[in-house]
């Protein structure tokens, strides 16, 4: 798709929001994100949110905020790390098929697939052959399962070298931070040069029409956190008509043996909006 600009040339900084303002649009889009997530959960629709990014980037924040709204049973957040013994030694993409969510449910994962032209490249977890191979492994991964329904929501999560220095110096400031922050973190940030170059292939080559990539930069976490559920919210609203459902009669019919309830004109007609 498009060319991608180099990440550290984007621009950071959005105009500035108070705090209440920020807590009626979360409160907004948290919303939008629930009766989303109802819809999926009433018509079997399957979902994976896809968020990757820099240490100190604010994922665990907008993941945080992410959830907090949903139905709890049917969303499952993986935080993906370094393969486990048993995952060692099978295709990479392996874990993630182990991984994927029933229908409906969605899935967040913290980290992803593409750890292979990543962390993996840069680290030489594999080699050469293998990481510029999985450019064309993934694409295909990601059509199969949107050629099967499942709706891909990717987002990369972009902070400054400087206002990643700050977060990590509070982490290392605080006591209540310090598992935060380990010794591979300044072992990535050594080589964030080598970081960027993955990253521009990354987005070059697997933005697609069926998965494209979004892009939030996060040095302001309150701009980040409304930005990315928006684009989670707008992505997956693409294309739905949210409908309100009338009570099931039979329900109504038990409320008003057990209680004596009877639904209001409206509600018995056309459900909670009357529409």
């Amino acid at each position: 798709m498009g060319k991608w600009p180099r990440l550290d040339k984007i621009e950071m900084i959005d105009g500035p929001i108070d705090k209440d303002t920020y807590e009626k649009q979360l409160k907004d889009l948290q919303q939008r994100l629930l009766d989303l997530h109802i819809h999926h959960l009433r018509t079997g629709g399957r979902v994976m949110i896809c968020i990757d990014g820099w240490d100190a980037a604010g994922k665990g924040g907008l993941i945080e905020r992410l959830v907090a709204g949903l139905e709890p049973k049917s969303v499952q957040v993986h935080r993906i790390s370094a393969p486990t013994p048993e995952e060692q030694g099978r295709h990479y993409l392996w874990r993630f098929w182990n991984r994927l969510p029933a229908p409906g449910n969605w899935a967040i994962f913290d980290r992803t697939w593409y750890g292979r032209v990543l962390v993996e490249r840069i680290e030489g977890f594999c080699d050469k052959s293998a990481w510029k191979r999985a450019y064309r492994e993934i694409n295909e991964f990601e059509r199969q399962l949107t050629d099967d329904g499942a709706r891909i929501v990717k987002l990369l999560v972009h902070v400054s070298a400087e206002e990643q220095k700050r977060r990590m110096i509070e982490r290392l400031s605080k006591p209540s931070k310090h598992y935060k922050i380990g010794l591979e973190d300044f072992r990535n940030i050594a080589k964030r040069e080598q970081y960027l170059d993955a990253y521009q292939d990354m987005l070059q080559k697997t933005d697609t029409e069926h998965a494209p990539w979004h892009l939030v930069a996060s040095d302001d976490k309150m701009h980040a956190r409304l930005a990315g559920l928006r684009i989670v919210a707008d992505a997956l609203g693409e294309g739905v008509t949210l409908e309100d459902h009338a009570l099931d009669p039979r329900i109504a019919e038990a409320a008003y043996e057990a209680w004596g309830w009877k639904p209001s004109k409206g509600e018995k007609k056309n459900g909670k909006n009357g529409k």
